[in-house]
């Protein structure tokens, strides 16, 4: 089995072009209470910095920030909360770890903002601009990558949402028409997420999968995101802390179809999977 050799990504990163030739890992941090893994939450400075210094000595190239839970049914917190998580985080981060490229796990345009102002470098919305129209014009306004994510309805109704004629048609149409909306708009560093497990049947996850290459004609870099997730769980018959060989099987998978950026809780386990697939190129 071999990995499909990766095209150049070209992002706009601190106002500079940067080219990535390689998969890239990011690496999820939680500063959540209710994530659906627990081991993923951090709840003190002390323990967002030790994992964000372990995903970044294990080889991530990205950490992902998110302080609002998007698990089925999660609860619905206000914009105030959300901001109290993760600015501090964001501050604590940037202090320790300069260098590193960090993402913000939002779809709120206030929270998008204070994110940028404190030095975030991408934008990962999971709703792409539906939930809140203005985060699109922070993103445009800042110039910098965006995140654009499936999903149906809310993160608390998502999952009654889960009906498709066909599925891998109607996200290629999804985000055909996004890319086109978002590229008006002056926002041209897109990246794309199917949206595993979000409005989505377990069925529904594994078409996906099956069909993830056809994504590539979107000429927009692939991001996946299935790490120990539900419908891993269910299919495999394991414990939500024994999915990670099952995860990796699949993204063993995902990497041969074209995903060029994968988030993961297990950043050391998946960069050794990304180098142990270069060597069979």
């Amino acid at each position: 089995m071999k990995i499909k050799k990766t095209t150049k990504m070209k992002m706009l990163i601190r106002d500079k072009l940067s080219e990535f030739t390689d998969n890239l890992v990011m690496g999820i941090l939680n500063v959540t209470p209710d994530s659906f893994y627990d081991k993923s939450r951090v709840s003190t400075d002390t323990e967002l910095l030790k994992t964000a210094e372990k995903m970044l000595s294990e080889g991530a190239d990205i950490l992902d920030l998110g302080g609002y839970s998007s698990r089925p049914g999660a609860n619905d917190i206000s914009i105030r909360e959300e901001i109290s998580r993760i600015q501090p985080s964001i501050r604590v981060l940037r202090r320790e770890f300069p260098e590193a490229l960090i993402s913000l796990d939002t779809f709120r345009s206030q929270v998008a903002q204070l994110g940028l102002d404190e030095g975030i470098d991408i934008i990962n919305d999971i709703s792409a601009g539906h939930l809140d129209v203005e985060l699109p014009k922070i993103v445009a306004e800042h110039k910098v990558p965006y995140i654009i994510m499936h999903m149906r309805g809310t993160p608390q109704t998502m999952q009654s949402m889960a009906e498709y004629e066909n599925i891998t048609q109607e996200l290629f149409y999804y985000f055909n028409e996004r890319i086109r909306t978002l590229h008006q708009m002056g926002i041209h560093d897109l990246i794309i997420d199917p949206g595993f497990g979000f409005a989505k049947t377990v069925e529904d996850n594994y078409e996906i999968i099956e069909n993830l290459e056809i994504f590539k004609k979107l000429e927009c870099p692939i991001l996946v995101g299935i790490s120990r997730k539900s419908f891993i769980q269910k299919k495999f018959k394991v414990s939500i802390n024994e999915t990670l060989t099952a995860t990796n099987q699949l993204h063993k998978e995902l990497l041969m179809k074209g995903a060029q950026i994968i988030r993961t809780h297990d950043v050391g386990e998946l960069k050794l999977l990304i180098e142990e697939l270069k060597t069979m190129l």
